[in-house]
């Protein structure tokens, strides 16, 4: 266990990008803590569509540059989980039922249309819980804030007479970036209008800043209206800056989608007298396609499709690294991210405190994780389940793992016992479909027949390097021009994919027996 001196020195020039952002706050606030006492992170969420993937991403990597500050600095911090819920809908996401319904409350603020699922006082309420949930479930610490909330209670009023004021120097700023047809009907304020509850994209005039008063047109009508109360919202550029000088934000990320917007808000929260947030953009993630993520058309993976065929830290090791890079988000990436979080968290315990901190493990656990070890990789179960065939269960898993693992219960390795459970989701919905064993042809067929006159010869408990060493002679002497031919026809004859694990492994895992009736199916196909 490393002190917090040791750990506090160490983060100062580690290289984790956690650490690099938390350093930048560091250097905001040099002289102690602001006039508020406490440093404020902020993540934003729009929900026009359910949670996913891409919204708890944003959640995670502001949580680990806040728990990286916290190493770094004694100041209090927060974390407010925003809610954009007063936008107007924009259109009918792809995934959610009763959209007729919808369609008839385009334009509304989300948080009053109906619930399109039935169970929530509106459709924002019902996003909003299914965002809390899954945040409650990994543990973080955060407040949530509602838009509608802070914009009906009153708590936005002096911000948006703020806005009022400088409205002439916020346009300054916005409309210079917009087409000339935009530029004609561009307002940073969006009243909401009183006869059909629209939020409105209209030009308004400044009737009284400090009354909080605008003018508009709505359907040919000149209205007088007060913007305080909930009865207008900002456009989300100049929402955006007004929150992070009214709540004064330090610290929020975005995607890299929105660069020129952190650009504008920036400049906007000048204007209006604060100080932009530190932060930085990260890469979006796509789906199999190569397409950004979306919440509305609902495409990559949501978080209860990863939870169903991952652990949760496997979807917190992916999200981790290089966030600044573009990452495919699909079914396929899901076992590598789990035998590499399991790689690295099998490192920690002997590296130095240096090397410590640049492990994505140490960010995903707030320090050292949990000292259970996995005796057999993911990759291994996928391979052990899927010969076994799609209607295996756990306990005839932990019958093949006793062969393998001493003392291999449940009990005993907890961890194991939960990735067994993935492993045969897995295997069951996405590779038992897929596999196709085909026959061997020309020099495999005979490197089979001696892989199972050299089996046949092996006690039943032989080692699984002693396995491999023998399958590995058999490739060098077999007549293959290459050991990756042997090994990629085993994986095809005998697994029916076209990678696979160390043979060995699998072999002393699957057992002897089992293995030579895999080669006599094989055979018997030639």
């Amino acid at each position: 266990m490393n002190s917090t001196t040791e750990l506090r020195n160490a983060a100062l020039t580690a290289k984790a990008w956690p650490y690099e952002e938390a350093r930048k706050l560091l250097k905001r606030y040099r002289g102690g803590a602001p006039e508020k006492g406490h440093v404020l992170f902020e993540t934003g969420y729009g929900p026009s569509g359910l949670p996913h993937i891409g919204t708890f991403n944003e959640v995670l990597r502001t949580t680990m540059v806040r728990r990286a500050f916290e190493t770094l600095s004694d100041i209090p911090t927060r974390l407010i989980a925003f809610s954009d819920d007063m936008d107007g809908l924009r259109k009918v996401p792809d995934n959610v039922p009763n959209k007729d319904m919808l369609a008839e409350h385009l334009g509304k603020p989300l948080t009053r249309i109906p619930d399109p699922f039935e169970k929530y006082d509106s459709f924002a309420a019902h996003n909003n819980a299914r965002l809390r949930e899954f945040l409650d479930r990994f543990g973080f610490e955060y407040e949530f804030a509602s838009s509608t909330d802070y914009y009906e209670s009153g708590r936005f009023d002096d911000a948006l007479k703020n806005v009022l004021r400088n409205f002439d120097g916020i346009m300054d700023v916005m409309l210079p970036t917009l087409r000339k047809e935009r530029q004609a009907t561009y307002s940073p304020v969006l009243p909401v209008s009183p006869k059909s509850g629209i939020v409105l994209q209209v030009p308004v005039e400044v009737v009284d800043a400090d009354a909080g008063i605008i003018a508009f047109q709505d359907e040919g009508e000149r209205i007088e209206q007060s913007v305080l109360g909930g009865k207008s919202k900002l456009q989300w550029k100049v929402d955006w800056a007004m929150r992070w000088v009214a709540l004064g934000v330090d610290y929020e990320m975005a995607g890299k989608d929105l660069i020129d917007s952190v650009t504008q808000s920036s400049k906007i929260a000048r204007v209006l007298g604060g100080r932009p947030p530190e932060g930085f953009n990260y890469e979006m993630f796509l789906d199999e396609k190569g397409e950004k993520i979306s919440k509305s058309k609902g495409n990559g993976l949501s978080l209860d499709e990863w939870l169903t065929y991952g652990p949760d830290e496997s979807l917190a090791f992916y999200i981790y690294r290089e966030p600044k890079k573009a990452k495919a988000l699909h079914m396929g990436v899901i076992p590598r991210a789990v035998d590499e979080y399991w790689q690295f968290r099998g490192n920690y315990a002997d590296q130095a405190v240096d090397k410590r901190l640049g492990n994505p493990v140490h960010h995903i656990h707030n320090g050292p994780p949990p000292s259970e070890t996995l005796p057999v990789t993911f990759g291994l179960l996928l391979n052990l389940v899927g010969v076994m065939g799609a209607d295996t269960d756990k306990d005839q898993v932990w019958g093949y793992l006793g062969n393998y693992v001493d003392n291999a219960t449940p009990e005993n390795y907890p961890a194991l016992d939960d990735l067994i459970g993935y492993a045969l989701a897995y295997n069951r919905d996405f590779v038992a479909p897929t596999l196709q064993r085909r026959a061997p042809e020309g020099v495999e067929i005979d490197a089979l027949r001696r892989l199972d006159a050299v089996l046949a010869d092996m006690p039943a408990d032989a080692a699984a390097e002693d396995i491999q060493n023998a399958v590995y002679e058999i490739g060098k002497t077999g007549g293959f021009e290459t050991l990756r031919d042997w090994f990629r026809a085993l994986y095809e004859t005998l697994l029916g994919s076209s990678a696979g694990p160390r043979m060995g492994s699998f072999i002393a895992l699957y057992g002897i027996e089992n293995s030579r009736k895999l080669i006599a199916e094989a055979l018997a196909k030639a």
